[in-house]
């Protein structure tokens, strides 16, 4: 029996790729005041993101229970040789932490390897796409713990923001808080560092953010992968995309949207380009413009 591969929401796989590759996702939850929605699932990203900016309440977010991931690993078990289930950071999420308190909840069940990716959005998911493709050859569960593992430090990620409004009010700026006196009329840069978010500069305007996007994918070595995400503005991912295709061809890079857990926390406006090499990757260096 093949192995089972199980991710969460914040992975913002593209419509349709998740059945393709027979990956569960896990939903993780959006709370506006006393109103809980699983995401994805109960609320769309175009009305999520429309509440975001409209609503009086400031939206939280909430882990999957272990018992959620309890029910989702006996559901898979009876058909699977084991289960690798990789999640967001465990700096950002207790995501992880849940599912392994769901895996201690199943007593028959088969082998179960939780992966803390350090890493969220589409640099998560192409974790776990890979490892869905891994275990349709038939790899073994070991095989695939390890080359998922393998992969993490050989991914890289940028981040344009808005604002960091958003990352302030939910909680997860961490090292970027050294940013927040000096952003009023500025657009952060940032990056996920050891499963962290940190400054890795900011620009005075949107379009020089692109071309910092831009140049970060042009300086990138040996491009296997690579991903662009957005909240809310598709045109400058789909324009990205273009103009990245003398390096990368368009038609292979993976275009996602961030779906409301993560637009919680990021806001509007925010697009991310990311890539996987064949070799860990240099994370990029503060420099502003």
């Amino acid at each position: 029996m093949p192995v089972k591969i199980v991710t969460d929401s914040t992975a913002d796989l593209p419509p349709g790729v998740a059945e393709r590759l027979g990956i569960t996702v896990v939903p993780l939850y959006v709370r506006f005041g006393e109103e809980l929605y699983r995401d994805r699932l109960d609320i769309s990203e175009d009305e999520f993101y429309h509440r975001l900016v409209t609503d009086t309440v400031h939206p939280g977010t909430t882990q999957p229970t272990p018992q959620d991931f309890a029910e989702v690993y006996r559901q898979l078990s009876a058909g699977a040789d084991g289960i690798v289930s990789i999640h967001i950071s465990s700096k950002l999420s207790g995501t992880c932490t849940s599912a392994e308190q769901g895996r201690e909840l199943i007593q028959d069940g088969c082998p179960i390897e939780v992966i803390d990716s350090l890493w969220a959005s589409m640099a998560l998911g192409l974790l776990a796409m890979h490892a869905a493709e891994w275990a349709a050859v038939g790899r073994n569960l070991q095989q695939i713990a390890d080359d998922a593992r393998q992969m993490i430090p050989c991914i890289r990620l940028l981040g344009l923001f808005d604002t960091l409004k958003y990352l302030h009010l939910g909680g997860r700026i961490g090292m970027a808080k050294t940013l927040l006196g000096s952003v009023l009329n500025v657009k952060p840069l940032l990056t996920l560092r050891e499963g962290e978010f940190r400054p890795v500069g900011r620009v005075r305007t949107r379009s020089r953010g692109i071309d910092r996007l831009f140049q970060f994918i042009q300086e990138a070595d040996d491009i296997q992968d690579l991903i662009i995400a957005h909240t809310t503005t598709p045109d400058d991912a789909q324009a990205l995309a273009e103009r990245i295709d003398p390096i990368f061809p368009s038609e292979r890079i993976h275009i996602a949207r961030l779906g409301p857990v993560l637009g919680v926390h990021t806001g509007p406006g925010t697009i991310f380009v990311g890539s996987r090499g064949g070799e860990p990757a240099a994370m990029p260096q503060p420099g502003d413009s």
